[in-house]
C-alpha cells in the first residue's frame, strides 16, 4: 500500500469487498503556502485548492488523504467531488504516471478518534504526472485495521 503505484481506493475495494466511499471533508481555497505540507506542493501553480477526505469501506474508516491542486486543474478533474481521484483522472483511460516522494509515521489526537486507535500511522505523500506535467500533490494517512488485510506492520522507525 505504502510504495505501491496502483489506485489505494481500488487496493482498499480489492482487499475489503466493498465499494469505497469517499466522504469529503473540506475542499476549498489555500491561500497561505501550508508549513506542514508536502514540499512539492510548492512545485504547483496557483492558486491551489486543497481536498480532504475520509476513505470508507463498509462501516470502516480506512484511510485519510488530502490533496493540493492548481484551482483549475481541479475545476476539470474534480467535477464529482465524491469520486476518487483515480477514478476522476483516468477518464478513457488516461496515461498517468505516480512518483512516491515520501513516507513518514504520523500521530493525531483527531486520526487517534476517528481511527479508534493509538498511533503512530504509516502515511505517504506522491505526485501524479500527466505528459511531464504534474497534476496534484497527494497525502494519504492509513488506518492499522488494515493489518487485518495485509498482516502486522511495525509502527515505529525502521
Amino acid at each position: 500500500m505504502l510504495l505501491g503505484d496502483g489506485s489505494p481506493t481500488r487496493h482498499l475495494n480489492l482487499l475489503t469487498g466493498h465499494k469505497v466511499k469517499v466522504n469529503l471533508i473540506a475542499m476549498q481555497a489555500e491561500e497561505t503556502q501550508n508549513a506542514e505540507a508536502p514540499i512539492e506542493v510548492e512545485e504547483l501553480k496557483a492558486p491551489l485548492i486543497r481536498r480532504q477526505v475520509w476513505l470508507e469501506c463498509g462501516s470502516q474508516t480506512l484511510a485519510w488523504a488530502e490533496s493540493w491542486w492548481n484551482q483549475q486543474e481541479a475545476e476539470h478533474h474534480l467535477q464529482n467531488k465524491d469520486q476518487p481521484i483515480w477514478d476522476s483522472l483516468t477518464k478513457g483511460r488516461s496515461e498517468l504516471f505516480r512518483e512516491v516522494d515520501g513516507l513518514a509515521l504520523v500521530t493525531a489526537s483527531w486520526l487517534e478518534t476517528k481511527f479508534n486507535q493509538e498511533g503512530p500511522f504509516w502515511s505517504r505523500h506522491y505526485r501524479f504526472f500527466r505528459k511531464e506535467k504534474e497534476l496534484t500533490v497527494i497525502r494519504e494517512v492509513f488506518n492499522p485495521d488494515l493489518e487485518a488485510w495485509l498482516g502486522p506492520t511495525p509502527r515505529h522507525a525502521l
